[in-house]
């Protein structure tokens, strides 16, 4: 439920979700208030397109912008993060930010290269190139939209708390990182660009020439 949630274009009723998972209503709207009660999800009361009849106004629900991890024991994982950025940023030059974005396109295409041999492709058109690495952004936390078939939005960044502290580094961390997953996985045809909107991850991925 809360993955459909997600996906969706916008917030979504207790009927749409009970369509979407095979439930009744009456337990999909349990499980709604359930995630909502505990800060996963927004409520709000609204008719699509902001039509206006009779009866009652249905509840709708869509993502709350929280972070959401268990670890067990706990691991902060974050704590480090901010610390090495802090590092990286407190460097007189950009010596320490150019190995970081170096860093993160070797790791890129090392996971491209990986993922290229799991895959077995084969020589990749821009359309399955965007295909095999939307595979790898899902499984990686991007949550890929497929706008077009030429252009791969992302609805989340990873290391969003991370971009809100230092956002050109960050995101020049992502955007090498991705640049570098393309490179591995041979999929020339592709491009990752920097383009960042309002709701969506700072890079996205879109056929190699495409104009923006």
């Amino acid at each position: 439920m809360y993955a459909f949630i997600r996906r969706a274009d916008g917030p979504v009723t207790r009927d749409e979700v009970a369509g979407e998972v095979g439930i009744s209503r009456k337990l999909a709207a349990f499980h709604l208030d359930k995630l909502a009660a505990a800060g996963l999800l927004r409520t709000s009361f609204a008719r699509p397109g902001g039509l206006r009849r009779a009866g009652r106004t249905p509840k709708r629900y869509e993502p709350a912008e929280v972070d959401v991890q268990v670890s067990i024991p706990p691991r902060e994982h974050g704590l480090l993060a901010g610390i090495l950025v802090n590092a990286v940023n407190s460097t007189p030059d950009d010596a320490a930010a150019r190995a970081a974005f170096r860093a993160a396109g070797e790791k890129g295409r090392e996971l491209g290269a990986a993922e290229r041999a799991a895959a077995r492709p084969g020589r990749l058109g821009a359309e399955r190139a965007l295909t095999v690495a939307s595979g790898f952004l899902e499984r990686s936390g991007f949550e890929p939209v497929r706008a077009t078939p030429t252009q791969v939005l992302l609805r989340n960044c990873p290391f969003h708390p991370m971009a809100a502290q230092a956002r050109e580094l960050v995101c020049g961390i992502n955007h090498a990182f991705l640049t570098g997953f393309l490179d591995g996985l041979g999929a020339v045809s592709a491009t990752a660009v920097l383009n960042p909107s309002a709701g969506h991850c700072c890079v996205e991925l879109r056929a190699s020439g495409t104009a923006r």
